[in-house]
């Protein structure tokens, strides 16, 4: 009766790795989605100053093109000024001239301002790009981590589906029915070690006599509160 109680626990034991294989293989993608959903949200925090720089950029490049269209404005008003015939006239285009310097001198301020802007907001980009590069690379070792692992998982089951054919061959029809149910009503342990009248699945104390004759017996006796198969583990033993 002890061998098949190590044909059990080895069971067992390849029944575990196959529920962590199978839960792994459902959760690593989840993980993965949500690394690369936090990298884009980090992304879009870091990457405010670059998007502020190219808004103030773009700015700038509307005030300069602004600014030459007042230049040529003004270009042509002197030369209209060549042809005028009257007095009133005269004044009207000079008017006009004045106006365009006041309005070229407001956009040229605006432009010095927006070049401070720009060359501060330029040391800034450049920072949060370093961080932006070092998360990234962070990032993708996790990434690339956890795809490792994902790609190992089919030879992983196959090797422990494997492992358990072998060992359910091995072990009585009646014996393995009784893990089966067990195993089925107890969250998929249908054994379970004991140490220090302790049982492992359930963390209740077994009875004193019930605890002496497991480390004593050959027959497999079940936890009396939560009905799993238990063995004794010495654990000062193993360690």
């Amino acid at each position: 009766m002890k061998e098949q109680l190590l044909l059990l626990v080895a069971l067992q034991e390849c029944d575990s790795h196959l529920v962590r294989i199978m839960g792994k293989k459902k959760t690593l993608p989840e993980k993965i989605d949500k690394l690369d959903e936090a990298f884009r949200t980090f992304q879009k925090e870091i990457e405010q100053s670059k998007r502020k720089y190219d808004e103030v950029k773009a700015r700038h490049v509307e005030c300069e093109n602004k600014i030459k269209k007042i230049n040529e404005g003004m270009i042509k008003t002197k030369e209209r000024l060549l042809e005028v015939k009257n007095n009133k006239e005269y004044q009207a285009m000079l008017k006009e001239n004045e106006t365009a310097e006041v309005m070229r001198g407001d956009v040229e301020t605006e432009i010095i301002s927006m070049l401070d802007e720009l060359e501060k907001l330029s040391i800034l980009a450049k920072k949060d790009q370093a961080i932006l590069d070092g998360y990234r690379k962070k990032h993708e070792e996790e990434k690339k981590q956890i795809e490792d692992d994902l790609n190992s998982i089919d030879a992983d089951f196959i090797s422990w589906e494997q492992k358990r054919i072998e060992l359910q061959g091995k072990v009585p029809a009646d014996l393995l029915n009784r893990y089966e149910k067990i195993k089925k009503s107890s969250n998929g342990i249908g054994v379970i070690s004991v140490w220090k009248a302790v049982c492992n699945g359930c963390h209740m104390n077994i009875p004193p006599q019930l605890y002496n004759e497991l480390q004593k017996t050959s027959e497999l006796i079940a936890c009396p509160n939560c009905h799993r198969i238990m063995y004794f583990e010495n654990r000062e033993k193993s360690a």
